[in-house]
């Protein structure tokens, strides 16, 4: 296993670092035993990260733990996409090739972008780059690394993370977020002093400093006696204590300089000591042979790494003269053979640093033409998936634009290829930025069939029309959205819309303002119908294109879920034909799913789910991962949306599976959150409140977060959790923002809002909720969130009729929820039972529900497997029937109660009980009372406030308690007081009468059925 790690120290005797190698090692030791480790390691260049990671992997190859290296490529300024990881994949793969493929099985195409080796993709690129791209490649190789270390320790170790392009960045701290299981180690290391306040990793590393999985060590410099024990290793007798201490003042501690300057000793330097430490770093390199140091001068220039071949040619010596140089730096430490023995490396990076920056400008500019050059007379000389980046680089080094241009965007292009959008990015400002530069007759030579992927014809031929600025613009802008550069993003479409505006060319027009869109609702600017507007506005009248069929099904799509009626509903027709029409199936199986889910919502439930059931086929029959994990959240939320809960459990399944397949982390969140709400409905709560919380855990963005949160926070307040509920809503509201108000948060969150208002007898607090939920009515479309908030409100008034506090405004509340249920729809059966539910519950707030009333609604349950919503009904249906029908009513509260058991429903067994125990009904063959009976209230009153209350609501005076209680009648009214001021009502009259409307006490069954009378 030792074949892959790499020495680079001179040093014979690892000196210090006892603690810090005390941490590694216990690190290693952990990870042996299933629990995956984080680490970050920094310190200034040459303080000896290096060494104590070789110490490191030395040990972990002891334990015959597979180690894997990868080290962040610089070429120049620039890092190659993803460069640590496919270095260090590669090494794995020559380790561990059985282990490696089987974990990969099934995902090569994916994979295949970060380790070209397991074979070219032959899955069809979607034509429509989504946010998820990303997130596919990163959760397949968390859960790649996670597989190979199954069954042995792997130590992955990615070098100079301050060198890291932002898509390696990003994938390193998605592990580090979410990997949960294998023996795994994860080593990143950096410069801290190359980490100034404007530099890219800070951020990163802010975001690690979060984490309580990820543990950091920071390498402080060596004292004088670590100084000492490093040179007489080095020098292999002991130093002179006043060479000691100069070397200590000369270098301050830092273990790379002792090196050199120990060196210099033992070469006889004959300068003496150097006085800066770019000399320390120069003055060995200025002792090589002639060649020696030119070839040194060409691997600076070259990148962290050159291959044997490309040096060759850049060198233009004879073979025989360049072996000899290279056998020189090699002998002086200068230089390192790589350890696949394909190229050369300087031992340290700063020393390659120096020798860089003591070029002079002309001749770095001609180094990276020649270098330029013989990567385009012989391109196997360096490895297929790092050609585009480094051949771009060089020619723009060189500063010749007319061959930079064209190789850039060829970069951009791989880069995009890979999910590497940030690099993408910033190879389209390149490009942007040389375009001026760039002869015409280079310009005109360009074309976007090459170059420009997410941008639609627009009725011109790709591959004959010369590619346009716009173009590069509008790449520019898609890649920003997807690597999460928004704003930059947002910039470059404002400006060129304006552009296309000013060329009077109304379809480009209209998809910049498609983007603008997108990017204004991901930013919490707005809803983005403004700019969908503008983009209707813009195709009205034109012939049919993509363009039109792509502003159409986004506008059919942000009605479906903000508007659902009519016009979104035409307007997702007009989508499917535009598509069909100029053969976009991409944009047609988005469309068609909108459509739909809106043929549904106006009524026509058959027609509209086979229509979604089609494109669900059609997207795992072209296996097109973007689609298929649409089609696995819409579908199954529109079935549950119309009561066929366990139908959309059994896709749902199917959704989850295939998601982590395609590795659609962010889907499998969605899914999840649409399972626990198909599982509450069927009475299986303990998985829905597991699925809800495995989206909170796993979502990627923060609307499956909410929607988590909402699940957990419905979950919580059905099992009187009412402090957790309350803190799920605030996470919830959190998460999905003010900016962007859709009737699918806003009813749900409404309810829950106002029943956790309701559970703390805040009544006018829930009415409040009420009507902010309401305030937009209830369009077609909206009938699965608005009947539970009518149900909800409706119950409200019911249980607060007679209530004093709730009289004003009482029956204007009434009278909207009864205008609201006259307008919704009741097209399928859930609805109709939902429909009897709030009119029963109406009928109770006037006073005027009778046992028949709730029989309906009991009835329109029964057979829809909804077990929590039917108890409740039948709670209410054996209140209604005590009078006329005991035995009906004694078998609807056990079988009531006995569910409210098995859900865990304590609020709603403790109301059964309370009714039963009134009633004298025994629930259970347990003659004991149940302990939801005697719990009390649990309004925040104290137990002697709960007997203060229950005299209140018999109508005993202040004396009257005092002498009841064996208190003093002061006590007994501060106790009154505190009871007021809790209850949230005026006096005791009020609190009697919440008392008994919410029945908080049992009391004899002749005054019950005399109130009832």
């Amino acid at each position: 296993m030792l074949g892959d790690v790499e020495t680079r120290s001179v040093s014979p005797v690892f000196v210090g670092r006892a603690g810090e190698l005390a941490k590694l090692t216990d690190a290693l030791a952990r990870a042996g035993a299933g629990e995956p480790q984080a680490l970050l390691l920094g310190g200034e260049a040459g303080v000896g990260k290096t060494r104590l990671v070789e110490e490191l992997l030395a040990e972990a190859c002891r334990r015959e733990a597979v180690v894997a290296v990868g080290g962040c490529v610089e070429i120049g300024a620039d890092g190659l996409p993803f460069a640590p990881f496919s270095t260090a994949l590669r090494a794995l793969h020559r380790q561990v090739p059985k282990e490696l493929s089987a974990a990969a099985a099934g995902q090569e195409d994916e994979l295949a972008r970060l380790l070209p080796e397991l074979g070219e993709s032959t899955r069809r690129e979607p034509s429509q780059h989504d946010e998820e791209g990303m997130a596919r490649l990163f959760e397949l190789t968390a859960r790649l690394l996670e597989r190979i270390a199954t069954d042995r320790t792997v130590v992955l170790v990615l070098e100079d993370m301050h060198w890291a392009d932002a898509s390696t960045r990003h994938l390193l701290a998605y592990l580090f977020r979410t990997l949960h299981r294998g023996r795994l180690v994860v080593i990143a290391t950096y410069r801290s002093d190359d980490v100034h306040r404007r530099h890219p990793l800070r951020p990163f590393l802010a975001e690690l400093e979060r984490m309580r999985t990820v543990q950091r060590i920071d390498l402080t410099r060596f004292n004088r006696s670590e100084v000492h024990h490093q040179m007489a290793g080095i020098l292999a007798v002991e130093p002179e204590p006043a060479m000691v201490d100069r070397v200590f003042e000369r270098s301050d501690g830092n273990a790379f300089f002792v090196e050199e300057l120990a060196c210099s000793i033992a070469d006889d330097c004959p300068t003496g000591l150097p006085e800066s430490l770019r000399d320390i770093l120069l003055v060995r390199i200025e002792a090589l042979p002639e060649d020696a140091q030119r070839a040194a001068r060409i691997v600076a220039e070259g990148g962290s790494t050159v291959e044997y071949g490309l040096l060759l040619a850049v060198a233009r010596l004879c073979e025989d003269d360049l072996i000899e140089a290279l056998r020189a730096a090699v002998g002086a430490n200068i230089l390192l053979a790589t350890p696949d023995g394909d190229g050369y490396r300087f031992r340290h990076s700063l020393a390659r640093e120096a020798v860089s920056d003591d070029l002079l400008p002309g001749e770095r500019s001609r180094l990276n033409r020649h270098f330029a050059e013989a990567l385009e007379a012989d391109p196997s000389l360096v490895r297929k998936d790092e050609r585009a980046m480094r051949l771009a680089t060089y020619w723009y080094h060189a500063h010749d634009a007319a061959k930079a241009l064209p190789a850039v965007l060829s970069a951009s292009v791989e880069a995009r290829r890979r999910h590497a959008y940030s690099e993408q990015l910033r190879l389209l400002g390149r490009a942007m930025e040389l375009w001026d530069s760039a002869p015409d007759e280079v310009r005109a030579e360009l074309r976007p069939v090459d170059y420009a992927e997410v941008y639609p014809p627009c009725g011109c031929d790709p591959a004959t029309t010369p590619l346009r600025y716009l173009d590069l613009m509008a790449e520019a802008s898609v890649a920003g959205r997807l690597c999460g550069e928004r704003e930059r993003a947002l910039k470059i479409t404002k400006r060129a819309q304006r552009l296309a505006e000013a060329e009077n060319d109304p379809l480009r027009t209209a998809w910049f303002s498609v983007q603008r869109s997108r990017l204004v609702s991901s930013l919490g600017r707005g809803d983005g119908w403004a700019e969908l507007g503008t983009a209707q506005q813009l195709v009205r009248g034109l012939p049919p294109s993509a363009v039109h069929a792509e502003v159409l099904a986004e506008a059919a799509s942000w009605g479906m879920v903000h508007n659902p009626g009519p016009g979104s509903l035409a307007t997702a027709e007009r989508a499917v034909e535009y598509a069909r029409m100029v053969g976009e199936e991409d944009i047609e199986l988005r469309a068609r799913l909108t459509l739909g889910s809106l043929m549904v919502d106006a009524g026509n439930v058959d027609g509209g789910l086979t229509e979604m059931y089609a494109v669900k086929e059609r997207a795992v029959a072209l296996d097109l991962p973007s689609h298929v994990g649409r089609t696995h959240v819409n579908l199954p939320s529109v079935l549950e949306g119309v009561g066929r809960s366990a139908e959309a459990v059994d896709i749902l399944a199917e959704g989850i599976e295939l998601s982590r397949t395609y590795g659609l982390l962010d889907t499998e969140a969605w899914i999840s959150g649409n399972l626990s709400e198909s599982y509450d409905s069927l009475g299986r709560w303990d998985e829905a409140v597991e699925a809800a919380e495995r989206a909170l855990r796993i979502a990627l963005s923060p609307k499956p977060r909410g929607y988590g949160a909402a699940r957990c926070a419905v979950l919580a307040l059905a099992r009187g959790d009412v402090a957790t509920a309350t803190q799920q809503l605030e996470a919830a509201r959190a998460h999905f923002g003010p900016h962007d108000p859709m009737p699918q948060c806003i009813l749900p969150l409404g309810t829950v809002a106002l029943s956790i208002a309701a559970a703390q007898s805040r009544v006018l607090d829930a009415r409040a909720e009420f009507e902010r939920a309401a305030t937009a009515g209830f369009p077609p479309g909206t009938q699965r969130y608005a009947w539970p908030l009518l149900r909800a409100a409706a119950t409200l008034e019911a249980d607060t009729r007679g209530l004093p506090a709730a009289e004003p405004g009482r029956a204007e509340v009434l009278e909207r929820i009864r205008k609201a249920a006259r307008g919704l729809v009741t097209a399928v059966p859930v609805w109709v039972a939902h429909e009897r539910w709030v009119r029963a519950e109406l009928l109770r707030a006037a006073g005027e529900d009778t046992a028949l009333d709730w029989a309906e609604a009991g009835a329109a349950f029964e057979p829809l497997d909804r077990p929590y919503d039917l108890a409740r009904v039948r709670h209410r249906w054996a209140e209604a029937l005590l009078q006329s029908d005991r035995a009906q009513a004694a078998e609807l509260l056990r079988l009531a109660h006995a569910t409210a058991r098995q859900l865990g429903a304590r609020p709603l067994a403790e109301d059964i009980a309370l009714l039963a125990q009134r009633a004298r009904i025994q629930l259970t063959d347990d003659p004991a009372p149940s302990d939801a009976a005697a719990a009390g209230p649990a309004l925040g009153l104290t137990r002697r406030e709960e007997d203060v209350l229950r005299l209140v609501a018999a109508g005993r005076s202040n004396r009257q308690i005092a002498e009841e209680l064996y208190i003093s009648p002061k006590t007994a009214s501060v106790h009154v007081s505190n009871i007021l001021a809790k209850l949230g009502v005026s006096g005791r009259g009020e609190a009697a009468a919440m008392a008994h409307r919410l029945r908080l006490f049992p009391i004899p069954v002749e005054e019950w059925q005399e109130t009832s009378a």
